[in-house]
């Protein structure tokens, strides 16, 4: 029985080649052959001698355009049912779509094509022509055989037709799934940038008509960088799934969701009354994702930062929506992560002078323009000086000298992180033992470092070891401060980093206790020595008795736990003497003395001392 055949006419011999080439393996598979023409000449010269199953054919060739092409194939009897499929490289002009689909054409496709849907389609009507040339030679047979004989096989024919029915409607399941791959996300099956992008664009176009206002959602998550190289990849994945449910279910039904890559995802919002609608849809997203994940054994506690741009206000243009709702939500993660923010002109000031601080973060080190100051920590009862705090300072060239906490994030943006906190390691033990060869009654005194995130899982108690024997000081001169936050991460990882220090004899401290809601058997099974009792709950101790009584319930478990109690954050007389009734073991703050480079801190102690 013949093979069906395909046709594919283009004057341009690498587009020419490149269909050949992805139909190649197709014709050998499922059985049919290629013909090819570089004209529209040639082309009919093919028709007029060979029966084709489809025609792939250019609209742009010189002499003989395909839209004459195709008008002249069908004018002829012989050739007049021969599905065209139109094939150019030209998207804008939809006169010359519906000029194609006058002339005839079945389906019009723009280069570069997507090769699954190109296959399917030619497959259709391939599987049309085998089935029609078996038919031919079916009914030649059945003109040959007696009556009976012709009765059986029309029964054959009618289930040939059922199953080429099922097969047809098969193959256009086939061509939905290609299409849905090609427009959706294969991890959250939520629109892929391709498709948001084409979606706003044909939003904005409506709102300029109708004179309507429209809203774009910009979504990072919290920490989901940590959370995804600390627990795998698979975490990771299942936590993007939960999120894109989350955010789907927040929306209204006639918004829509997509996802960009990684952990971003954006909300197109048409038909808004006002701005106020686009605020309340953001802050139900960011509520609803409040809960934690359960992922397997974790529980994952994140947070949803959404930045707003507003058409036609703050832009225009598919760019400068996006860029500016990206601009909005960058600024929400400075100021509070799970927040929402509008965009404003004033942002991009402000991403530049971020990116800018990032830049001279990596020249930071290399210039020493780094250094430690020192703030005092005083026993509550004898008020001598029983410890100090290294505090980071940068001696920016044009900011001049500025803390840790205004330049951190930044750090940990560019990555320069875990270099830094390295660095603060190394500069406070070099610190301790030049006091200890000075004979200083500083050396006396452990010194408490800040440790970050990200340090935990880069090899922090090989670092500490290397240190130490460095400058061959003891795990006793030094103290770690972990931020209670930090505990909400892996916590069998963390536990496990904590006790090999511990175990080397460096003390342990939970900082800024009382805002990260690590619960009591979290505290019990931490080898911890001290908490420090964050400075919001100091700030307006004597002023209001829910916060007295929230320090006396930390020095009350404080005490069941074994373990001394700080409180950071004393600026008055009056905040250190209800300390002091509670019975506190240790106080900081400036009241108790200012954080002070280390040779005027030993100065100052001195002068004390002798006074």
């Amino acid at each position: 029985m013949l093979r069906p055949k395909v046709l594919i006419v283009n004057d341009h011999p690498a587009s020419l080649l490149a269909l050949e080439s992805l139909l190649t393996q197709t014709a050998e598979e499922n059985g049919f052959d290629m013909v090819t023409a570089q004209s529209g000449e040639v082309a009919l010269r093919h028709v007029l001698h060979q029966q084709f199953a489809v025609i792939l054919l250019d609209i742009n060739m010189p002499g003989m355009d395909g839209f004459e092409t195709a008008e002249i194939i069908h004018s002829h009897p012989r050739s007049a049912s021969i599905p065209i499929i139109f094939v150019t490289a030209h998207h804008d002009d939809e006169m010359d779509r519906l000029k194609g689909y006058q002339k005839g054409a079945v389906d019009y496709l723009f280069i570069p094509v997507i090769p699954q849907i190109l296959k399917n389609k030619v497959l259709v009507f391939v599987e049309l022509a085998k089935k029609n040339l078996q038919l031919q030679y079916q009914t030649k047979q059945l003109e040959e055989l007696n009556y009976d004989l012709q009765i059986k096989q029309m029964q054959d024919l009618k289930k040939i037709n059922a199953a080429l029915e099922a097969e047809i409607i098969e193959r256009r399941q086939a061509e939905e799934r290609a299409h849905s791959l090609a427009t959706r996300d294969a991890l959250t099956g939520l629109l892929n940038r391709r498709s948001l992008v084409e979606h706003l664009k044909e939003a904005i176009a409506r709102a300029k008509r109708q004179n309507k206002s429209l809203a774009v959602l910009f979504l990072d998550m919290d920490n989901f960088k940590t959370i995804n190289d600390t627990l795998g990849h698979d975490v990771g994945d299942d936590l993007l799934i939960q999120m894109a449910k989350r955010i789907s279910d927040a929306v209204r039904g006639s918004d829509i969701v997509g996802r960009l890559g990684g952990d971003e995802f954006v909300v197109l919002m048409e038909g808004l009354l006002s701005y106020q609608d686009a605020a309340v849809v953001a802050k139900k997203i960011v509520q609803t994702n409040m809960p934690p994940c359960t992922i397997g054994v974790h529980s994952l506690k994140t947070s949803v930062s959404i930045g707003i741009s507003l058409f036609p206000q703050d832009g225009d243009t598919v760019q400068t929506l996006m860029k500016h709702a990206d601009l909005a939500m960058y600024h929400a993660k400075q100021q509070r992560r799970g927040s929402v923010q509008f965009f404003h002109e004033e942002l991009n000031k402000r991403l530049l002078e971020r990116i800018q601080l990032e830049q001279e973060i990596q020249h930071a080190l290399e210039r020493n323009e780094f250094e430690l100051y020192y703030q005092p920590k005083v026993d509550i009862l004898s008020s001598q000086v029983i410890g100090l705090e290294a505090l980071l300072r940068w001696h920016h060239p044009r900011l001049e000298l500025i803390s840790g906490t205004d330049f951190i994030s930044a750090a940990a943006d560019s990555g320069q992180l875990v270099t830094i906190g390295e660095w603060v390691i190394n500069a406070a033990c070099e610190q301790a033992r030049r006091w200890r060869d000075n004979e200083s009654s500083l050396s006396k005194l452990p010194i408490a470092i800040n440790i970050a995130i990200p340090q935990i899982f880069a090899g922090l108690p090989g670092t500490l070891r290397r240190t130490l024997h460095k400058y061959g000081i003891l795990p006793s001169s030094i103290q770690l401060e972990i931020t209670e936050s930090l505990l909400i991460h892996d916590l069998e990882m963390v536990t496990s980093v904590l006790r090999q220090i511990s175990e080397s004899g460096i003390s342990i401290a939970i900082d800024d206790f009382g805002t990260g809601y690590s619960s009591l058997s979290v505290l019990k099974a931490l080898p911890i020595d001290i908490l420090k009792i964050d400075q919001s709950f100091i700030r307006d101790l004597g002023k209001t008795t829910s916060d007295t009584a929230i320090v006396a319930a930390i020095i009350n478990m404080a005490r069941a736990l074994a373990v001394r109690v700080v409180a950071e954050g004393v600026e008055t007389k009056e905040q250190l003497a209800i300390l002091r009734s509670l019975k506190c073991d240790e106080v900081q703050g400036f009241y108790i003395g200012q954080p002070l480079p280390a040779d005027t801190l030993a100065q100052q102690l001195l002068q004390t001392t002798s006074a």
